[in-house]
């Protein structure tokens, strides 16, 4: 059984209280793309933990965890992210982690690039989380990245670490005009960190493969969301990587595999963090009264995120980007104090309305069109069945799943582990 979690808009979903949640029926759990630029907020009976590059499947003991090759990874990060959750008592060890030996590694200089883009771009900069992950990408397919697995031969990694450096202060002192990069440093920074996730390393590609073949259930989990897939998102507002569900078994390392089930997720509202056209965002008090409701702050950065209503025609597109076969609806509970809940049902310019997701370029020239809800005014955090549920929120449950035509199966009313309502 191979499942995969993904977001069915901008990101910050919920992505990883649901794999938190569900992980405890599947034996893997696999990040295959993205690296340390977001974060999963999960919360249980130990605490609530903020992870960046650890798979969400970390925090129960029983899984095996996976960082794929589609990854780019910060080992600086990781070593400091491992260290925070073991200190929690959270065990993790080369037999609960294993790092894919093709993943790329996310260096300092990338960062440093990173920041000094965004710097020159200036008011027309693309929101970057500055955390090097466009820069770690670019190189990726430039064919200058170092891969895990090269970590195990010094004399091989300090010789192609000298000519990558070279190639880096081509841009970073001749294009930016900033410090040039040390060899010596570059190479500190990886034996540091380096040596203490090599026992993790491994040809993960080989393992899942034996695993999937043995009927082991393998759930993938997603790093944001469709409209921030560096092919069908809002580009050039995305993130670098593939954030589909279909990409999963390439970035795990299984790309003989397919997929048994997509699971999308999406917020009964909206949410963006960073920059872009964001047809339904709202402003002023409106704005702010659904943030601080739904505590809207990215997990990775603290960014306020932009808000507003739920949007049916990103949610759509989503969907259909993702493949998803069954939705989970995530923060219902956030809406609860609202007098009117409104739904964006179409996009209008020039008078025209459409329901089909426009070309990222120009949709900021689209205007969304309201329907309106009447809110069911009363705490639903301690609801567990359908039946509990206040019969205005039955109702917009209900339009959401006609409206968006997937079926949705999950209703968070909570941030525990354990506050859902299966339908």
């Amino acid at each position: 059984m191979l499942t995969a979690i993904s977001g069915i808009n901008w990101g910050d979903e919920g992505k990883g209280r649901m794999v938190d949640l569900l992980s405890s029926e599947y034996d893997i759990v696999v990040r295959y793309q993205g690296g340390n630029n977001a974060g999963h907020t999960v919360i249980n009976e130990r605490g609530k933990f903020i992870l960046n590059l650890l798979p969400s499947g970390i925090l129960r003991e029983e899984v095996i965890n996976v960082m794929g090759n589609g990854m780019v990874i910060d080992i600086k990060h990781l070593v400091e992210e491992m260290g925070r959750l073991q200190a929690a008592g959270i065990k993790i060890t080369p037999d609960n982690l294993k790092i894919s030996d093709k993943a790329a590694i996310c260096m300092p200089y990338h960062i440093s690039r990173d920041c000094l883009e965004e710097a020159r771009l200036s008011d027309k900069k693309f929101g970057s989380t500055r955390r090097g992950i466009a820069p770690s990408y670019g190189d990726k397919y430039m064919k200058k990245s170092i891969r895990m697995g090269e970590l195990f031969d010094e004399k091989a990694l300090k010789e192609r670490l000298t000519d990558i450096v070279e190639w880096e202060n081509l841009m970073v002192a001749g294009v930016y005009g900033a410090e040039p990069i040390s060899v010596s440093a570059m190479a500190e920074h990886l034996k540091k960190y380096g040596d203490i996730i090599k026992p993790f390393i491994s040809d993960v590609s080989l393992y899942l493969d034996e695993q999937a073949k043995k009927g082991k259930k393998i759930m993938f989990e997603a790093q944001l969301g469709a409209l921030r897939d560096i092919d069908f998102g809002i580009y050039p507002f995305t993130s670098s990587s593939n954030s589909i569900a279909a990409y999963a078994p390439i970035g795990a390392g299984i790309p003989n595999h397919k997929l048994d089930l997509s699971i999308g997720i999406m917020k009964a509202y909206s949410t963006c963090v960073g920059e872009g056209p964001f047809t339904v965002e709202y402003f002023g008090d409106k704005a702010e009264k659904l943030r601080q409701a739904g505590n809207e702050y990215g997990a990775a950065t603290g960014r306020p995120r932009r808000v507003g209503p739920f949007d049916v025609v990103a949610s759509k597109y989503g969907i259909r980007m993702q493949g998803a076969d069954e939705i989970a609806l995530t923060k219902l509970d956030v809406l609860s104090d609202m007098d009117e809940i409104e739904v964006c049902v179409a996009y209008e310019k020039d008078g025209k309305q459409t329901t089909d997701f426009p070309f990222p370029q120009g949709l900021e020239n689209y205007k969304p069109i309201f329907k309106t809800f009447k809110g069911w005014k009363q705490d639903i955090s301690g609801c567990r069945k359908k039946e509990d549920l206040p019969k205005e929120a039955l109702e917009y449950i209900e339009f959401i799943e006609k409206a968006t035509g997937a079926k949705i199966k999950y209703v968070s009313v909570g941030a525990e582990r354990e506050a859902y309502i299966i339908f």
